[in-house]
């Protein structure tokens, strides 16, 4: 084990990069963007010292406890049946928690919730599992849909789309809508309607600068994709391309001209993008748990479907705590901020 340093940091970034657990969320580009937290990495190597696995850990510091709340989002990068590298990236994390005071360290890997031996091997290095019926309880979505791409062409996947889904790509195509990646020039653009989007579906949306920063760390690896009707931005779409996965994160459409069907064209445009670069995947990212149709949030999920991928379970979160008294403070003080939060909306409706 060993910890980033000046040296081994292109070692570290080309590894998550070509390995299949590697997320964007473990690249050493994403503490840019998350520029409120601190960040430390850990490396772990084979006898042969070939890397094995790593892991990018963001550091929330809490002054006023005096602790910190450590985080590694999809992580660790490795194969989580290898105890052996698993618990080597442990000891990284238990030596980050005591130079940081850390009361917590959270993990949310990007593993089935029917994998009980790499669930097994996490509670074995003293994590506890915690998962809700509806997915959206933890920091991630629990439900992801993913489309596998399976080195199958473009023709190939198109014609697996469900009819009704392949039919509105059409419409959007027959009727002009145009669909490409987009420079910050259009970022207003794209966040006034994720404001519209937010209102109409009742959601916060992150300021204008969290995108501008997402796009600009990321670089290469991130797309702004606006769809226009009659030159009319009327939905948009930013997307990663890492690791060999294309993952939709954020995306947001008007209220007018959606029987054009903008959003169709623009999954399938970013599909496209998963296709040309060789990836394995096109991850749509979260959906509910909850499938019943007319339940809150089914209409994502059949939108989605349409797409004729699968729905994926995720293990949820597993947490390891360091100190319980200043975890039990924290958790207090979270709890009274949000009353205050509910109490201030209250009183300016």
């Amino acid at each position: 084990m060993e910890l980033l340093n000046a040296q081994n940091r292109e070692e570290y970034e080309a590894f998550v990069l070509g390995h299949p657990a590697g997320e964007f969320t473990q690249s050493l580009r994403w503490p840019q963007v998350k520029n409120n937290w601190g960040y430390e990495a850990i490396l772990s190597r084979g006898k042969d010292g070939v890397l094995r696995g790593a892991m990018l850990v963001l550091i929330q510091r809490i002054p006023l406890i005096g602790t910190s709340f450590l985080y590694a989002p999809r992580g660790p990068v490795c194969d989580l049946h290898d105890k052996e590298t698993l618990a080597d990236l442990m000891s990284g994390v238990d030596l980050l928690a005591k130079k940081h005071k850390a009361h917590a360290f959270k993990v949310d890997p990007n593993v089935l919730f029917s994998d009980e031996e790499a669930a097994q091997n996490l509670k074995a290095l003293g994590f506890k599992q915690s998962y809700g019926p509806d997915g959206f309880e933890g920091i991630q979505a629990r439900f992801n849909y993913r489309l596998y791409l399976q080195g199958r062409t473009e023709e190939e996947i198109l014609m697996n789309l469900t009819q009704s889904c392949r039919r509105k790509v059409r419409i959007a195509q027959r009727s002009g809508v145009e669909v490409r990646p987009v420079g910050l020039e259009h970022l207003d653009d794209f966040v006034r309607i994720m404001q519209v989007t937010g209102q109409r579906d009742g959601f916060a949306v992150r300021p204008r600068a969290y995108f501008a920063r997402m796009l600009e760390a990321l670089g290469p690896h991130a797309r702004l994709y606006m769809g226009f009707y009659e030159g009319t931005p009327v939905c948009g779409a930013l997307s990663t391309n890492y690791a060999g996965k294309v993952c939709y994160v954020y995306g947001a459409s008007d209220n007018v001209h959606r029987d054009v069907m903008p959003n169709y064209l623009m999954q399938w445009e970013m599909i496209r993008w998963a296709i040309e670069t060789n990836c394995t995947v096109y991850d749509f990212q979260g959906v509910s748990g909850d499938l019943t149709e007319g339940s809150h949030m089914y209409g994502l999920y059949k939108f989605k479907r349409g797409f004729n991928g699968q729905l994926d379970e995720l293990a949820g979160e597993f947490d390891k705590v360091y100190r319980p008294i200043a975890l039990l403070l924290v958790d207090v003080a979270i709890a009274a901020n949000e009353k205050l939060r509910k109490l201030k909306r209250k009183l300016n409706k």
